[in-house]
């Protein structure tokens, strides 16, 4: 037998019945038992090691005794190969922590001082307690996992309050009720409780921004057969030139009608409203927000909770005699972080040229394929391709972006987890911003303004021609590429995230099946007596912590991946959002779903997240402000430059038919398509050589002498035209008013709404008066008795 020479309490004899009186339930009968609260605050697995010299064996014995030097009672159970150790902490423990906080300058708030100690404190006390154990090579757990000398380490999850969350919460026919925040923050903790907040807030703000996208969208539809510029394209008769080279043919400006359309739905004159919205409606989100947060954090009593002091307090719990690790900053440390992110960006924006490299081959291959299909749409289709491997390259990087931001917190040497925690959540978002919208900024504003002209064309390597836009605009483009990342992400993100978990869960539950047969049946009477105090025997609690250790493993950054994935939406929810007003109502319904999944994988499929004390979503705060700053610039320069409202503004009102207030029949925009074009000629020499001849045959066996290319250049030595340079004025100009706007209507929509409502401000008030007054109630019953003394 392993471990023989056991304590006394921590043995536990198995007493057997007649065979006639096995109970056939044994999970069933003892679930009283298992929803004890404290009756186990951990589990630790390990394989049995039969050789008494081996260095694990010792290592194992090492750390049990450590635990036992700080009054922890450990259970061990034996099954088949593995150990299971069974940890429970002292009650002076909690009554230590309790006086601390009751001491303390910030957490003398917190709802942990007064009353029973909670179950989710227990294991969040019990968990530091761990992991800052040391055996005698200075070794702590952590370590001891990753040599193997432990193999899981897990808290329990409560069977009855899992149960009932499953019902009220986690559970598909719960999709449109509001969720137990309360109940949540009982049984994972203000963390895991203020994640589901934020986004259940987050998704009930994206009503009001879906509504106004879908009228935006259905603006551009209720004109979409009326808009003269539609008209304009689909009867012209100009021709284009081509596209790209050898393979593609000129084409009439009227074979674009269908991508004419397409443009007029999101690139119309309420874009630039929608954009102002969103702007104004981010900041208001996260205003709302903050006083949203403020009162519930104080319904929780951790208003004022400080993590540094808590984190001390832990210390001192754990060893009175700690020296606390002291804040550092090294110049040095910091230069080479600073050099070392500077290095990824400039790798991730590398990709992103390659990206743009790939999509300019596929274009030639394409044009140059067998299938008609594939010739005649090969820049659609090359922009198709160039998204899928977008989101290809999203999903690699986002696996690299990871263990280099771990590499690089490393070398920085912060002072504790959660300094380490608010360094990697901004150097990781950082590197998923750059990944994901590097290909987006190069759409929407370099695309096509940096490709030249007939007759002097920009070349990759002497030999590429760089992509152009399509005929009916670059904005085009930009929604094909937002659509597909967005729906391609969050659809299979969806499925992976729910489906990886359950299928690892199935295997695990297989293998746990095996070990369970051996568990045998329940024979202790106390097992099927309601006395509380009764506590369940080794067969029972095995068979309570099998069912744990069949599920899927977490670890200190699992909420990381959650808050990092909806921030991520958040961003593409507001920048470039001019360019894809549907993307708001994309969100809503991704949500809807992600809150519910979210709850099925944290409480059926994953064993239980230590439970963490906290009063906001920390950095997160700050990332989502600043995405809202880049959402102010990012649409101003979408409208500004890749849209087409400022040429068509300009020549409403500068060079159209109503021009200088000009009364006609016509339509102000009549002529417009014509007016953005300019015309080579093939008697150019440059010309010729960027067109074979065989490009400048069009359906018919027409062999056209001259095309026209989509920009504002003179037919006669292609220099820039005096309205370009209007145009390129007026763009800054609106720029510069668009975001001064914006603004100013941030600012002032943050000053109107104030972060703590006076409810809490008035209830906080009242606490502390108080407070202070049975603090001077009990000094004057200490006076009194001291004097009678």
């Amino acid at each position: 037998m392993y471990f023989k020479e056991r304590e006394a309490e921590m043995e536990l004899q198995i007493r057997t019945k007649d065979d006639n009186e096995q109970c056939t339930e044994p999970l069933l009968s003892v679930q009283r038992y298992l929803n004890t609260p404290g009756l186990y605050d951990y589990v630790l697995v390990a394989e049995r090691v039969d050789d008494t010299e081996d260095q694990n064996y010792k290592k194992q014995v090492a750390f049990i005794e450590q635990l036992k030097k700080k009054n922890m009672k450990v259970t061990i159970i034996e099954l088949d190969d593995r150990l299971f150790y069974g940890i429970r902490a002292p009650a002076e423990i909690f009554e230590k922590y309790k006086y601390l906080l009751k001491v303390s300058d910030s957490c003398n708030w917190s709802g942990d001082q007064q009353g029973p100690v909670p179950h989710s404190t227990r294991i969040r006390i019990v968990h530091f307690f761990l992991h800052h154990t040391f055996i005698n090579s200075g070794e702590d757990l952590r370590e001891l996992m990753s040599k193997n000398v432990f193999e899981a380490i897990f808290c329990l999850h409560e069977r009855k309050t899992q149960k009932i969350l499953e019902h009220k919460w986690a559970r598909w026919t719960a999709l449109f009720r509001t969720q137990p925040i309360n109940d949540i923050r009982k049984y994972f903790g203000e963390k895991v409780a203020l994640y589901y907040l934020w986004l259940g807030w987050y998704t009930y703000l994206l009503i009001p921004a879906a509504i106004i996208g879908i009228v935006v969208f259905l603006y551009g539809l209720a004109f979409f057969n009326t808009s003269p510029l539609i008209k304009e394209v689909c009867t012209s008769d100009i021709i284009m030139c081509p596209r790209c080279d050898k393979r593609c043919q000129a084409m009439r400006l009227s074979d674009t009608c269908f991508y004419a359309k397409m443009s007029q739905l999101f690139d119309n004159e309420g874009t630039v409203a929608f954009a102002m919205f969103m702007a104004i409606w981010a900041t208001l989100f996260l205003e709302l927000w903050k006083r949203h947060r403020a009162l519930h954090v104080s319904e929780w009593n951790v208003f004022d909770w400080c993590e540094d002091e808590e984190e001390l307090i832990l210390e001192l719990v754990n060893d009175p005699q700690c020296t606390t690790k002291e804040f550092r900053h090294s110049y040095l440390r910091s230069t080479l972080v600073l050099v070392l992110v500077t290095c990824v960006l400039v790798v991730i924006i590398g990709l992103t040229h390659a990206l743009v490299i790939c999509r300019l081959v596929s274009a030639m291959l394409l044009s140059e394929s067998s299938w008609e299909f594939l010739r005649d749409h090969a820049n659609t289709v090359a922009v198709l391709l160039g998204a899928v491997l977008h989101y290809i390259t999203i999903q690699i990087m986002t696996k690299v972006n990871r263990i280099v931001a771990f590499k690089i917190c490393e070398i920085e040497k912060t002072r504790s987890f959660a300094a380490t925690e608010r360094s990697f959540t901004v150097k990781m978002f950082t590197f998923q911003f750059f990944t994901l919208f590097s290909s987006l900024i190069y759409v929407a504003f370099f695309l096509g303004r940096i490709n030249g002209h007939p007759g002097n064309y920009v070349r990759l390597g002497g030999k590429w021609r760089l992509e152009e836009c399509h005929p009916s605009g670059c904005l085009t483009d930009l929604f094909i590429q937002m659509a597909v990342i967005l729906v391609l992400k969050q659809t299979l993100n969806n499925i992976f995230e729910f489906t990886v978990p359950w299928f690892k869960r199935c295997l695990r539950t297989t293998a746990a099946k095996k070990l369970r047969r051996k568990c045998g049946h329940c024979y202790l009477k106390t097992c099927e007596n309601d006395d509380g105090a009764s506590e369940p025997c080794d067969i029972c609690k095995l068979n309570d912590w099998l069912r744990n250790y069949q599920l899927n493993g977490v670890n200190a950054f699992s909420l990381f991946n959650e808050y990092l994935e909806m921030v991520m939406q958040f961003s593409f929810t507001t920048i470039f959002v001019a360019a894809f007003p549907l993307a708001p109502l994309l969100a809503l319904i991704n949500n809807i779903f992600e809150i519910r999944l979210d709850a099925i994988k944290m409480l059926s499929l994953e064993r239980r997240l230590v439970p963490k004390k906290t009063n906001d979503i920390g950095v997160w705060t700050k990332i989502l402000e600043a995405i809202g700053v880049m959402a102010v610039i990012a649409n101003g320069l979408v409208i500004g430059i890749s849209s087409d409202f400022i040429p068509r503004l300009v020549y409403r009102y500068r060079y159209g038919p109503c021009a200088n207030g000009t009364v006609t029949d016509l339509h102000c925009m009549t002529g417009y398509i014509n007016d953005t074009l300019s015309t080579a000629y093939m008697t150019d020499a440059n010309v010729r050589a960027d067109f074979k001849d065989t490009q400048m045959i069009i359906e018919g066996g027409l062999n056209v002498t001259q095309c026209s290319y989509k920009d504002y250049r003179s037919d006669e030595d292609y220099t820039l035209t005096s309205q370009f340079w209007l145009i390129l004025a007026i763009r800054f100009a609106f720029i510069i008013l668009f975001e001064h706007v914006v603004v100013l209507c941030k600012f002032i929509a943050a000053w109107f709404v104030p972060d703590n409502p006076t409810k809490v401000k008035n209830t906080r008030l009242k606490d502390k008066l108080q407070r202070l007054r049975n603090e001077l109630r009990e000094m004057n019953v200490r006076y009194a008795s001291s004097t009678e003394v």
